[in-house]
């Protein structure tokens, strides 16, 4: 017979900081519940020492911590990647397109563990909690979802300090006194909210960036390196493979050094509030770019102007927490058509921020040098020209 005393479970995405601490013991507390720790390894800097330390000061007996480098780029970046989505003509969805694949497997350790609830610690003016819950739903709609957030009486960063004192909860010194800022990373991105760059008038400070220097300090040198593909996905540098991590990983070594990927945008959140934020996507940068390039020499025009045509659409899906839905995947299948022809490799020039394309090389016969050559030639009609624009003559009026 079933222990009745047994505890209900609740998992919580935990990244081992002040905030999710804090967190931790509030739900200890307010359902009597046992807490599973999870975090999901996907490149960003990550103390596992720490985290391990802080769950098992607050009593956590089970602390999961997955490794999912790999699947988040292969098949959530590089997807995305296909799809050149771009969110508002600057924003390459760093944290947006991690928030479904940190959703799933906490509902797939939530249902391992027979867990009631899961609990996330986002905000409630920022888009994440609207990411996370999406995804909960999608994959376990019979699970309770807890927004500390949305429901607690902790309404400023005093009264959070003053509970992490009250609790024994080790407060960092940065964060006595002034919120600190927002900060999200992952192997895509880097992404800072808060403080200064609250006030658009004000430039980011030098200090923020965390993968990228500035152009100004960049080499004097180019940088040229080769991205191969394969159908329509990265799989080396240089024609040395690379799994899709490492592979991502050395893009943002080789792009963060020339100081390229740097954003500064203000954007609408799906809530409705506009927020300003830095970003830092090195290596994404140079893989949109390459792939843009290489689709230009494997793929027909039809292809080419229909993907283009939804990527709008495409990006804001993502941006706004729809990555599960029948209308993404339904634009996937878009975003895939041909792929399969999408193959070569593309060389890039990096110098102080800017991406150049070098050269395209592909065994595809997409492009005809014969066709577009200046020399005369007997592959292309002339002649059909002027049929050609008498038809669309017609279409003025």
């Amino acid at each position: 017979m079933k222990n009745k005393l047994t505890k209900k479970k609740i998992i919580l995405a935990y990244s081992g900081g002040l905030d999710t601490s804090i967190i931790l013991k509030w739900l200890q507390d307010k359902y009597k519940a046992e807490v599973i720790t999870y975090t999901a390894d996907i490149g960003q800097k990550i103390d596992k020492k720490k985290i391990i330390k802080n769950a098992k000061k607050l009593g956590v007996k089970k602390i999961i911590i997955k490794n999912l480098k790999d699947i988040f780029v292969k098949d959530y970046v590089y997807p995305m990647i296909r799809g050149h989505a771009i969110y508002e003509g600057v924003y390459l969805l760093g944290t947006s397109i991690a928030r479904p694949l940190i959703a799933k497997d906490q509902i797939r350790i939530a249902k391992k563990f027979k867990a009631y609830a899961v609990s996330h610690g986002s905000t409630g003016k920022g888009n994440d909690q609207v990411r996370f819950e999406l995804g909960y739903h999608y994959f376990g709609p019979k699970i309770k979802i807890i927004a500390p957030w949305r429901i607690w009486k902790l309404k400023s960063r005093t009264d959070l300090i003053n509970y992490a004192k009250k609790n024994k909860i080790l407060i960092p010194k940065d964060k006595k006194g002034a919120p600190p800022f927002s900060v999200d990373d992952n192997l895509f991105h880097t992404s800072t909210e808060g403080k200064v760059l609250e006030n658009p008038k004000k430039p980011a400070p030098e200090f923020i960036f965390q993968r990228t220097i500035s152009p100004e300090k960049a080499p004097n040198k180019t940088k040229l390196i080769t991205i191969n593909f394969k159908n329509s996905d990265p799989i080396g540098i240089n024609g040395k493979k690379l799994s899709p991590s490492k592979l991502l990983e050395k893009l943002n070594q080789l792009a963060g050094k020339n100081g390229i990927g740097r954003v500064d945008l203000v954007e609408n959140r799906f809530i409705g509030i506009k927020s300003r934020g830095v970003y830092e996507t090195p290596g994404g940068t140079l893989l949109i770019n390459a792939h843009r390039a290489i689709e230009s020499v494997t793929l027909d025009k039809e292809t080419m102007h229909k993907k283009d045509s939804i990527m709008s659409k495409y990006a804001e899906l993502i941006y706004n927490g729809y990555w599960y839905s029948k209308e993404r995947f339904k634009l996937q299948k878009i975003v895939d058509l041909n792929r399969n022809k999408v193959n070569g490799s593309v060389k890039l020039k990096l110098y102080k921020g800017n991406v150049t394309i070098q050269s395209r090389a592909t065994k595809s016969n997409a492009y005809s040098i014969k066709k577009v050559s200046f020399e005369e030639n007997k592959t292309f009609n002339k002649s059909n020209v002027e049929r050609f624009i008498n038809f669309h003559k017609k279409k003025l009026r």
